[in-house]
């Protein structure tokens, strides 16, 4: 019996394990003539259908990897959703195509060269209904900047401990060097802030979450681009909770933007 017991062991230990796949991408830019890194995490093709798309975006001084190495669990949450994460590199370039840094064009990169990327290469909804994005931090900011200015792409969009206004830290993170200085290009900065963004909506154009820890740096801005939205009758989730700028906050906040995003997609009738 104990031969036949190390016998069932070592076959399922030999197994191969499913779940799902983590390619490490290089997705090239015309724009800025250069190579990108991608990590893009596909759930296990348990069906042949298209599947919906998240993409998450990093923070400054993040990378392509940083929010697998900061929430593994996002394979297993892909699998059991059954949807695609992507996660790009974009330095640090508050995703603006910078009209000062012509080598730094990170809206055009994601809004578009990204997107056709991965709906030529992997089984996507190629459809806004399809396709949501959000990040933190600096990427918070980015995914409000992108879905907001194209909602013909995004059909949803999300934001946690975002820099959703840039304007009250002139002197941060070396947004300067792609915007200019603040005290010399105040219409620059003005245009270049995701909450200005927002007259460009109408209600519903967006399934829109955000959310900030009550002891975050961005707290204030991100109640402001709350109540901005109230007064231009856009419907939206707002949550705040405790917590503060760091990776605890996110890999718990990250959970509940999949299931936002998740019933978007119910609603869209992209996932079952």
């Amino acid at each position: 019996m104990k031969y036949y017991l190390s016998f069932l062991a070592a076959l399922l230990f030999t197994l191969p394990v499913k779940g799902a796949t983590v390619d490490s991408i290089s997705v090239y830019s015309k724009t800025m003539k250069k190579n990108i890194q991608v990590v893009v995490i596909s759930p296990e093709q348990k069906e042949s259908s298209p599947k919906p798309v998240i993409y998450l975006l990093h923070g400054h001084g993040g990378n392509a990897k940083y929010w697998l190495d900061m929430k593994p669990e996002l394979k297993e949450i892909a699998d059991r959703n059954d949807l695609i994460f992507v996660c790009p590199d974009a330095s640090n370039s508050w995703y603006w195509d910078s009209p000062v840094d012509s080598s730094s064009r990170y809206e055009t990169f994601v809004s578009q060269e990204l997107i056709t990327h991965i709906d030529s290469n992997y089984p996507t909804i190629p459809d806004r209904s399809g396709r949501a994005i959000t990040g933190l931090s600096m990427g918070g900011h980015g995914a409000i900047w992108l879905s907001f200015r194209h909602k013909n792409v995004f059909g949803a969009a999300g934001s946690t401990s975002g820099g959703v206004d840039i304007r009250p830290f002139p002197n941060n993170w070396g947004m300067h060097t792609l915007l200019g200085k603040e005290s010399e290009n105040q219409d620059r900065w003005e245009q270049h802030t995701a909450i200005n963004q927002i007259d460009r909506l109408k209600n519903n154009d967006l399934a829109i979450i955000i959310d900030c820890g009550y002891d975050d740096f961005f707290f204030e801005v991100n109640n402001d681009f709350h109540k901005k939205l109230l007064k231009y009758k856009i419907n939206h989730d707002f949550i705040v909770r405790p917590g503060s700028h760091n990776r605890d906050y996110w890999r718990n906040s990250i959970e509940y933007q999949v299931l936002f995003f998740r019933n978007f997609f119910t609603k869209q009738k992209n996932i079952k």
